[in-house]
């Protein structure tokens, strides 16, 4: 509890207790020889004791002009109550009660919101508060926001990464758990990046910054994690708006049925006020304004657990409503660490020759089959005499060799240069090679399904996703050999970039409505269908500044199984959510009709308003403890 906590409870269990002494008082008889005016007195302090900042709040409400929320409902009817005891009606124990009551469920959902924002912000301490910088006199403890990029820092066992960089001296294990969710640590070594948040385990590391702190892993993890609660579910925007329309609605319905009562019905003004009070109390919308965002920030926090950042209640809602889901082949489905499996040589070109054009070839290109070509190869590539290459989306490369064309890619690619070519059947993602306009050979790059990809896809099944659909510019033969190994329903093979996007739209344009499309990708060269589907899902995006940008939610690692989890977080959330919103509005419904005929007492409006506010609130802590890192 924080210390505003602290004093509200205590002044909760000073008002009971004053509220017992007081009962027991009246009960015995002894305050009955007492003037009404000193029973009224008698009550009124505790009250407001235990009230004056509810009274507070709706007189500034009132001044400001927003008028109609719960402190004036409850306020309004409390003070009506003690009027009516002034009159003779023997209010004073229901009005002190209710407010009472009221601020124990206040305390109650102000500890649950507070520890549902703890368990989405406990992400805040994966930044480190200091740097030691390393200087030529020595080790020099700094903010990390004022370390420059190239400047050394050591880390110490069990002190986090306070910024991204690259590893200069030392071995050490780094536990990731804070960031993925995986709990086992993982090792690097002298050239290996690390990213801010991680915990070094076991011996120092002194280690190259690569990234001012405002652009590290962290810095953007945390700015995500603080603006989640912004971008607002359909739902709860819902119940925000039907709460300001809702209120001030039951407070005419309150006054009309004060004065109408007595006027047509001839029942005493006492009574009229009675029902009144009664269906102001019952009428509050805690129940609702309160345990919608709590369910969906303990969806969020439990989502957290396991290493998956979700950047809004509205992304959950999406999530939640997943039918439809598309996903890339490479880095997703598959491991994405290419290797060669085969050479096939043409037109008197050499094994070592067509693996050296290739290697030359791909000689300014990062991406993994191009890493994976220079890894065979295994020497050190001269790139002096090669011009500036020329990606082609979605076929391959051209670059100039000793000034002559040097192609490498796909069918596509020879096809469209006019290159006769001899088509390879092999299964695996094939790199042609042509070399001033004359076919050299093919060379076959291989993968391998990710383990856990088919599980986790008939897991997704078992969550109601009814469709899986992979988009890959890869050839049609290894596409459809990974989606058989995972179980995918529908596999679209060699399409380019803009081609995924389109692939997207037409999924969005026939999709039931009410349901959602998700596409999942690497996050780096999938960005535009990321951000084009209702839901994108980045996996492995440790590090990775477009799967951060672009995603809506952002599994921190290559574990695809936290995809089914995930939309199980979602679904279960939502079903919380909606079931916290039929039952409070069933049972505030139901009160408000017994009480507008008068077959209600002030403790049953009481346990309309602060029993159900109580139950939706320990419903929705539900997800608070829902999921447990793996």
């Amino acid at each position: 509890m924080n210390k505003k906590q602290k004093q509200t409870l205590v002044r909760i269990l000073v008002t009971a207790v004053l509220f017992a002494v007081l009962l027991v008082l009246e009960h015995t008889g002894v305050l009955a020889p007492l003037a009404n005016w000193a029973v009224f007195l008698l009550y009124l302090l505790p009250y407001l004791l235990i009230g004056y900042d509810v009274l507070l709040k709706a007189g500034r409400n009132i001044v400001r002009g927003n008028v109609f929320d719960e402190n004036f409902l409850m306020s309004l009817a409390t003070l009506a109550a003690f009027a009516l005891g002034l009159f003779g009606e023997s209010e004073y124990p229901e009005a002190l009660a209710v407010m009472l009551f009221y601020q124990v469920g206040e305390l109650f959902q102000s500890c649950a919101v507070g520890r549902s924002r703890r368990e989405i912000s406990d992400l805040l301490s994966l930044a480190a508060e200091t740097a030691n910088l390393v200087t030529d006199s020595g080790v020099e403890i700094v903010d990390p926001e004022d370390v420059e990029i190239g400047a050394h820092i050591l880390v110490k066992p069990g002190e986090k990464v306070p910024l991204d960089g690259i590893v200069l001296s030392g071995t050490a294990f780094l536990d990731t758990a804070a960031l993925t969710g995986e709990a086992v640590p993982r090792r690097v070594d002298v050239g290996d990046a690390v990213v801010s948040g991680c915990v070094v385990n076991d011996a120092p590391l002194t280690i190259e910054v690569t990234r001012r702190y405002e652009d590290s892993t962290v810095a953007r993890i945390l700015e995500m994690v603080e603006t989640a609660t912004n971008k607002k579910a359909k739902l709860e925007n819902f119940i925000t708006r039907f709460a300001k329309v809702y209120t001030p609605v039951v407070t005419v319905a309150a006054v009309l049925l004060a004065v109408l009562l007595p006027l047509i019905f001839k029942t005493s003004w006492t009574d009229g006020i009675r029902r009144a009070c009664n269906f102001l109390i019952v009428s509050c919308p805690c129940a609702l304004v309160i345990s919608v965002p709590l369910g969906f920030f303990g969806g969020i926090g439990a989502a957290s657990r396991i290493g998956v950042l979700i950047k809004g209640s509205n992304f959950l809602e999406a999530a939640a409503k997943l039918k439809t889901l598309a996903m890339d082949k490479t880095g997703t489905l598959t491991v994405g660490t290419f290797t060669v499996q085969s050479i096939h040589p043409a037109n008197g070109q050499t094994r070592d020759g067509l693996l050296q054009l290739a290697a030359l070839g791909e000689g300014y290109s990062n991406h993994p089959i191009a890493e994976a070509l220079r890894e065979s190869y295994g020497k050190e590539i001269d790139l002096a005499p090669l011009g500036e290459p020329h990606e082609i989306a979605g076929q391959g490369v051209c670059v100039l060799l000793d000034g002559q064309p040097l192609l490498l890619g796909n069918e596509k690619l020879l096809r469209e240069n006019g290159v006769a070519f001899e088509p390879c059947e092999e299964a695996g993602t094939v790199v042609y090679a042509a070399f001033d306009g004359a076919y050299q050979g093919a060379i076959v790059i291989g993968d391998r399904v990710k383990p856990g990809a088919k599980q986790a896809l008939a897991a997704l099944k078992q969550c109601g996703v009814t469709q899986t659909v992979m988009l890959t510019g890869d050839r049609a033969s290894a596409a459809q050999a990974v989606g058989n190994a995972v179980g995918v329903d529908t596999v679209r093979a060699e399409l380019l970039p803009g081609d995924k996007v389109a692939a997207v739209e037409t999924l969005l344009q026939t999709k039931t409505p009410g349901t959602a499309v998700g596409y999942v990708g690497d996050g780096l060269n999938d960005a535009p269908v990321l951000m084009r589907a209702d839901v994108g899902f980045a996996m492995g995006a440790l590090g990775a500044d477009a799967a951060i940008e672009a995603a809506d939610i952002v599994l921190m690692d290559d574990d695809l199984e936290k995809l089914p989890r995930t939309v199980a977080i979602a679904r279960k959330t939502m079903g919380i959510v909606k079931g916290n919103v039929v039952f409070a509005l069933a049972v505030k419904l139901a009160i408000l009709l017994l009480s507008a005929f008068g077959l209600t007492t002030m403790w049953m409006a009481v346990f309309g308003d602060v029993g159900v506010a109580v139950l939706c609130i320990l419903n929705s802590m539900r997800m608070l403890g829902r999921e447990k890192r793996k």
